[in-house]
């Protein structure tokens, strides 16, 4: 199972950074040229909430995405959420990164 990483709501800085790798030999994508996004849902729905967009100023040579969330993003009930990563390869390729990162939105004080 993976990690939950933990956010509150109407927050206008947190961020996720993630480092893509290959299963099989633990070596970075590099996906220099393309983009990177994380799709948004509740947990147990299709509808994706909302896209993020990691700054092409990251480090694609090494497979490395952050994806900042403002506080229209985290407007939402508190709760369990879904992020789905896809990359978009500079040839127009896009791949999903098959595990799905987990969320848990409380509410704030």
């Amino acid at each position: 199972m993976s990690n939950i990483y933990t956010l509150v709501k109407n927050d206008s800085a947190p961020q996720i950074k993630v480092t893509l790798t290959r299963e099989d030999d633990g070596t970075a994508i590099n996906f220099v040229g393309g983009s990177c996004k994380l799709k948004f849902r509740k947990k147990d729905t299709t509808v994706v909430l909302f896209t993020l967009t990691a700054p092409t100023t990251d480090d694609f040579a090494n497979g490395e995405a952050v994806f900042g969330f403002s506080s229209s993003n985290l407007d939402q009930d508190a709760g369990y959420y879904e992020g789905e990563v896809e990359i978009t390869y500079s040839t127009g390729a896009v791949e999903t990164l098959f595990e799905i990162l987990e969320f848990y939105l409380r509410s704030d004080f």
